[in-house]
Order: C-alpha cells, then sequence, then structure tokens
C-alpha cells in the first residue's frame, strides 16, 4: 500500500502544472500507459535439473503511466519482482518506482529530466536502452537535452547516472551528439540526388579511484566516434568509428544495402578492439554497459535454430555478413501462382589477430597492453559461422509454407566461457506449415532437427497450434534431445499453451518444461536455468 501511494503521489505532482494550464487554457491532456505481468509456479524437476524455488510461485511485473499535453509529457513506471523469475538477476527482487521523467519542448528545445533512454549513432559509445526479455534497464537518471538551432543541425546532450537495479551507478556520466545534413544545410545541395549526413559523438566517465585498490585508476575515461551516411537512390552506405581513450579500444562498423522492387542486398562489417566501456569499473555482466555493440549474425526465432545464438565479443572480434532477399515473381515457373520469397544469409566472425609487442609480452597477460593487432587481419581462431536459407511459399488459398535450413559452426569456449569445450557444428532444418480451414480457423505445424556430433547431440521438436482469430490460440509443442550421448538426457522439453486477445488485452497460459540454454537478442545474452511448471502471462495497453 505503501508504494501504491508512493506511485499516486509522484504521478500527482508531476502532472498537476500541466493540468493546471490545461484547465487555464480548455485543453485536455491525456493519460495512457500499458501494464505485463509474467509469473510462474515452479515444479522442481530433478531429470532436467531444475532447481527448488522455495516460494513455488514468482512474479516480473511492471506497469506504465505516460501524461501527454501538447509538448508537455510525464510518466512514471512501477516495477515489482517477488521475486524475479529464474533466470533474472536476484538484485531485481523488491517493487517500487523504477522510472519516473518530465519533458517539455520549446521550439527547437527539447528538455528531459529524471530517467529517460538515448543512443548515439549505432550505439559503439553510447546506448541507454530497456531489454526485459533479458533483464536489461541501464536508463539514464539526469537531464537530456535536444536542440535544433538551424536546419539540418540535431544536437543532444546527456548529464546523469545509469540505473543499476534499485540503485544508480557510481559513475557520473556525461555526453553529447551532433548530427549534420548536409543537403538541409546547403542550399546549393538541397536537389543532390547524393543526401549526405555525418555526425559526431563523446561520452566521458567520472569514477573516483579507490585508494584501497592496488591498481590504479583514472577516474575521467572518454571515447568519441564519428560516423557518415551516404544516401542515393536505391543505394544506403553507412559507417561508424569508435574510439576509448583508456587501454585503447576501438570498433568500426560498416553497412551497405541495395534495393529494388523484388530485391534488397545488405552486407556489413565491424571489428571490435577493447570495447568494454561501463559506468563502473568494478563490474562485469550486462549491467553497467555504456555502449552497446550491435551483432551482425541473423537473429533466428525458431526453437531449434536459436540454440546456438551469437553473443558480440567485447574484447575482440571481426567479421562480415551478406544478405539477399528475392522475390520470385508470380506466374513463373518457380514463383507458382503467388509467387515465392527467398531470403540467404551468411555471417562470418573470428578472433582479431594479435601479436605480442616484443619477445618479452605475452599476449594477453594482465597488466600490460598485451600485443598489437593488423586492424584488418583476421586472427586464427573462428567465433561463428551462419549459413541460411529461407524459402516461403504459398501453395494455394489454404496452404503456405516457410522452409528453412542452416548451417552453424558455434565456439562454445568463447561464446559460452565454457573453456575447453569443443566447436560445435550444427545443421538445423525447419518446415513451418500452415493450412487455414475458413476465414478464422487455422492450424500451423512446425516440423525442426538439428543435428550436431558436439555438445549434447541431435535434437528434434513438434508443434502444433490451432487459432481462432482473432481471439483464441492453442498449442503443443515437444522438444526431444533424442542423439544425447547420455541415455539420462535423452530428454522430452513438452509445453502446451492458450491464450485469449481481446482488443489491447492479452492472457496466455503454459505448462512444461523449459530447456537450460542461452538467450540472445541484438548480440546480448543472459544464461536461461532449467525449469518447469506453469506460466502465466498478462498484457495491457490503454
Amino acid at each position: 500500500m505503501k508504494q501504491i501511494c508512493q506511485l499516486a503521489t509522484l504521478f500527482t505532482l508531476l502532472i498537476a502544472p500541466a493540468f493546471a494550464f490545461s484547465q487555464e487554457t480548455g485543453q485536455e491532456g491525456t493519460i495512457h500507459g500499458n501494464f505485463e505481468l509474467n509469473s510462474q509456479y515452479y515444479q522442481e524437476d530433478s531429470i532436467i535439473k531444475a532447481p527448488k524455488v522455495p516460494e513455488k510461485m514468482r512474479m516480473n511485473a511492471y506497469t506504465n503511466l505516460v501524461y501527454t499535453k501538447g509538448d508537455f509529457s510525464a510518466g512514471i513506471r512501477y516495477e515489482a519482482y517477488l521475486n524475479p523469475m529464474l533466470g533474472y538477476d536476484s538484485k531485481y527482487a523488491g517493487n517500487g518506482i523504477a522510472y519516473r521523467y518530465a519533458s517539455f519542448k520549446r521550439g527547437d528545445l527539447e528538455v528531459t529530466v529524471g530517467n529517460f533512454y538515448d543512443q548515439f549513432g549505432n550505439g559503439l559509445v553510447f546506448r541507454s536502452y530497456e531489454e526485459k526479455t533479458l533483464g536489461i534497464d541501464n536508463s539514464m537518471d539526469g537531464i537530456q537535452v535536444k536542440y535544433a538551432p538551424v536546419k539540418g543541425v540535431f544536437l543532444k546532450g546527456i548529464y546523469g547516472n545509469q540505473r543499476y537495479y534499485w540503485a544508480k551507478s557510481n559513475g557520473i556520466m556525461r555526453g553529447a551528439d551532433a548530427e549534420f545534413f548536409l543537403n538541409d544545410m546547403f542550399p546549393s545541395m538541397e536537389m543532390w540526388k547524393t543526401k549526405l549526413v555525418i555526425g559526431g559523438s563523446i561520452v566521458s566517465k567520472y569514477q573516483k579511484d579507490d585508494p584501497t585498490s592496488k591498481y590504479i585508476f583514472p577516474e575521467n575515461v572518454s571515447a568519441t566516434a564519428v560516423r557518415m551516411e551516404v544516401i542515393r537512390g536505391r543505394v544506403h552506405l553507412s559507417g561508424e568509428y569508435a574510439y576509448i581513450i583508456y587501454k585503447p579500444g576501438e570498433a568500426l562498423f560498416l553497412n551497405a544495402s541495395y534495393s529494388r522492387k523484388g530485391l534488397g542486398i545488405v552486407l556489413a562489417a565491424k571489428r571490435i578492439d577493447n570495447m568494454n566501456f561501463r559506468s563502473d569499473r568494478m563490474i562485469s555482466g550486462n549491467p553497467l554497459t555504456i555502449n552497446y555493440l550491435p551483432t551482425i549474425t541473423k537473429q533466428h526465432t525458431y526453437s531449434l535454430a536459436a540454440v546456438y545464438p551469437y553473443a558480440s565479443q567485447a574484447n575482440g572480434e571481426i567479421g562480415y555478413y551478406a544478405s539477399m532477399e528475392y522475390h520470385i515473381k508470380k506466374g513463373s515457373k518457380l514463383g507458382g501462382k503467388y509467387g515465392t520469397s527467398t531470403a540467404v544469409n551468411f555471417s562470418h566472425i573470428n578472433a582479431i589477430d594479435r601479436q605480442p609487442i616484443n619477445s618479452e609480452t605475452v599476449v594477453g597477460k594482465s597488466g600490460t597492453l598485451g600485443y598489437t593487432s593488423d586492424f584488418f587481419k583476421f586472427g586464427k581462431e573462428e567465433y561463428f559461422q551462419d549459413f541460411n536459407v529461407e524459402v516461403s511459399h504459398k501453395f494455394n488459398m489454404r496452404w503456405k509454407g516457410i522452409f528453412t535450413f542452416l548451417n552453424l559452426a558455434y565456439n562454445q569456449s568463447v561464446i559460452e566461457g565454457h573453456q575447453g569445450a569443443p566447436m560445435v557444428y550444427a545443421n538445423v532444418a525447419v518446415a513451418d506449415i500452415t493450412y487455414i480451414l475458413n476465414e478464422k480457423n487455422a492450424v500451423r505445424v512446425e516440423l525442426q532437427g538439428l543435428t550436431t556430433k558436439q555438445d549434447k547431440g541431435d535434437w528434434a521438436m513438434i508443434l502444433a497450434e490451432y487459432t481462432i482469430a482473432p481471439k483464441w490460440f492453442v498449442s503443443a509443442m515437444d522438444m526431444y534431445n533424442y542423439g544425447n550421448e547420455l541415455k539420462e538426457e535423452q530428454l522430452h522439453y513438452y509445453l502446451f499453451s492458450a491464450g485469449y486477445t481481446k482488443g489491447s488485452n492479452r492472457i496466455s497460459l503454459a505448462y512444461g518444461r523449459q530447456r537450460q540454454g542461452i538467450l540472445c537478442v541484438g548480440g546480448v545474452c543472459r544464461a536461461v536455468p532449467a525449469s518447469n511448471g506453469f506460466q502465466l502471462s498478462i498484457t495491457s495497453t490503454f
């Protein structure tokens, strides 16, 4: 009750000035928001090594309330982790107001005080964001200013601390970003077919040195980045380079794309060396990361295709990515009556080249710079490779399918930190087939298979889903590790689920097993423990 009263009081204080102003002018503000709850009742399952959960039931929930009126907005978010669901850090345990802000805009100036999220460029030197599926929330608490002084010029400034669960980071962050749309700035360039955008960022972190530490760290560490974007017709080119001054770190991200009707091509490359940039030097893992290192690998959504996801390696990686999507025309032999969509992706990532500084230096030894590196040279150790093909085809008015094949190479030792683990080479095949019974009823079946001689061996999965549009669905799934060398671990991971949707409200209930593994979104990952039990999910927006 105390937390609810605090929430109501704070929200009232935030919106009271704007509400009074709306009464004077006759204008009305609006309130909107959303609610989400995820809860699980856990059952001990020694067969899959699911741990015993003392509380039996755990819950992650939050609600956002946002008030807007003209150029003013204010909001709060109440969160409750009672206790955090398995796989989320126990430091989230508790409940309270975790996010609150007020923002206004006057002409070309916009100011936000309180909590906010932002990103400079691709995020190589700064990205404050939230990803609830990974348990990440490094929101800023301070001041954010955005200003557009003249046409084509956009400036941003930030100052504050990052969120650290229910506290704040020890480090203070300051940053600025500028972006210039040259065609808008100079009248002589307005009619150019080629559009040019350049930008730059600087971010600085201050953290008081620890006098009790045997190491001497600089209290101020900064990072800078420059970027450029070129657009001409169907061609889009972009690149960003970032540099950290302490134990010099650097990152380069390049992207090129071409698109026309029925065809899309994307090429990307990146190199990262020592880009672990945090607002607290003593923290490891996902919390308090100042920057974001985007992956250039495809993020797979099918269960077995996502068994071996890639996590960006801040200490060093180099790689490239190529993707082509092509739509085969209707009426052709391959396209058939409705046409066929195809997609081919390839990504390859290695360690960076590392050479000792001199004959007395050991590469990787702590306390020294440790190595030199040829910027464009690939190291010998392979981290990850993914070649995949996807074909989508509609056979007739009732039948359609998506067929996928993947060939993967996955370095467990580097990506998961399992020293000495073998390199995994795997093939994955997926058939996703939908049969439409009538306007409201449809049946979808997924057939998936994964084969590998390493790790836990071969897997098979089947999922059947029945949908009554637009409100109901029921599904049943079984994932079977039939190829495991250990007979006692040739296990079935079953899951039964049902859901109901009405308007902006959605409720789903599931029961079954969750295998142990890792979950990745955009190259950032967290460990997912084995579990068994009932799962409840409720979402609503208003």
